[in-house]
């Protein structure tokens, strides 16, 4: 809370400032750890590596050391390489990531990531739990609708809703792990007309693959809103109401898509 003088830009006399600047300071230190005190983030963001799953035709990810601590310091002879600098080599869909609507179709060719609003990307959200589906099962409109009352939420605009499945923590690095449940293009068309920012997932697509996947992308660029995929720890969302979801993509110059580091932010748990 700031001083009602300073608010309104009242002059305070010379002989407070002292007390005016330590009244400042106090305030602030103490709103800063009341803040941290009641605040809980969830980190929603698979690591990158090499080798890592990549959806198909999607560029492997490569990471090599440029540069070393031992170059910059010209110690020369020493057998140990301190990487200073690594140099990253992958594709824009990779690991965690939004698409872009431009990499929906390619009528929406001018909506790169980094012509979308941020705001996108800043938004509040819930989770549902579809922790029951399994291999390449389908989440229909309805069923989003029915969850949706289980959990008493209702989608407000610009809303993200993320989708668990618990897909991750069963089947990552196995031969199954592509073979996530995904929704249909109604439960996507139901989730636009409800004036979503986005959707996520913990899967490498939004859709099942040859069945709903192309016609869900399709249908999000049509809408005009976007979805995550291969997001993690959504277990640890699921019951627990709304929150503020985070994942702001990197700003690539006509970027079909982008990293994010997503997290789920609570606050007020006190």
């Amino acid at each position: 809370m700031v001083p009602t003088d300073l608010k309104k830009n009242k002059w305070i006399p010379k002989k407070n400032s002292h007390i005016l600047t330590k009244t400042i300071c106090s305030t602030f230190l103490l709103s800063a750890l009341n803040y941290n005190s009641l605040t809980e983030i969830v980190d929603l963001s698979q690591e990158i590596y090499p080798g890592m799953p990549v959806f198909n035709g999607i560029p492997e990810v490569k990471m090599n050391i440029h540069a070393t601590h031992e170059e910059w310091d010209k110690i020369s002879g020493s057998k140990e390489q301190t990487p200073s600098v690594h140099k990253i080599e992958m594709g824009e869909h990779t690991g965690t990531h939004v698409d872009s609507l431009s990499h929906m179709d390619k009528a929406y060719r001018e909506k790169s990531i980094d012509k979308m609003p941020l705001s996108m990307f800043y938004t509040e959200a819930f989770c549902l739990d579809f922790s029951t589906k399994g291999l390449n099962e389908l989440i229909s409109a309805q069923e989003l609708e029915d969850k949706c009352k289980k959990a008493r939420q209702i989608i407000k605009p610009g809303d993200t809703v993320l989708i668990y499945t618990d897909h991750y923590r069963r089947y990552f690095g196995t031969e199954q792990w592509s073979n996530g449940p995904g929704i249909t293009e109604n439960a996507a068309r139901w989730l636009g007309e409800q004036g979503v920012s986005a959707f996520g997932v913990e899967t490498m697509s939004p859709g099942v693959r040859k069945v709903s996947n192309k016609g869900v992308h399709k249908i999000c660029g049509k809408l005009g809103f976007t979805h995550y995929e291969n997001l993690i720890n959504l277990h640890k969302l699921v019951g627990r109401g709304r929150f503020r979801f985070i994942a702001l993509p990197l700003k690539i110059r006509g970027g079909t898509g982008s990293p994010v580091r997503a997290v789920a932010v609570f606050e007020d748990m006190g």
